[in-house]
């Protein structure tokens, strides 16, 4: 698989790429999945931004966001790292 893929109206991102943006080991991402303490949000962009999807992660500290075109390329990248501070739930928002 390359890193992101659209199949069946769905967004498909390699794990590993998640992991790094989270700054966390795979494992430890799978874990946090499977627990409900990492969580995603996917949006489809419109008007200027049709075509675009931001897919956003998030974790007990850090939100990563991705921001690919329409052939799953990124095209933007960024991660806000909280430190020792949990992550606000106004972060968690979209947009």
């Amino acid at each position: 698989m390359k890193g992101i893929e659209f199949a069946d109206g769905t967004v498909e991102i390699d794990a590993s790429i998640v992991a790094e943006g989270l700054g966390i080991a795979l494992p430890r991402l799978k874990e946090g999945m499977r627990a409900g303490t990492i969580t995603s949000l996917s949006e489809r962009g419109v008007d200027a931004d049709q075509g675009r999807h931001r897919l956003t992660f998030f974790s007990e500290h850090r939100r990563f966001r991705v921001v690919v075109d329409a052939s799953g390329e990124i095209v933007q990248r960024s991660a806000v790292d909280f430190g020792e501070s949990m992550l606000p739930k106004a972060v968690r928002k979209p947009g």
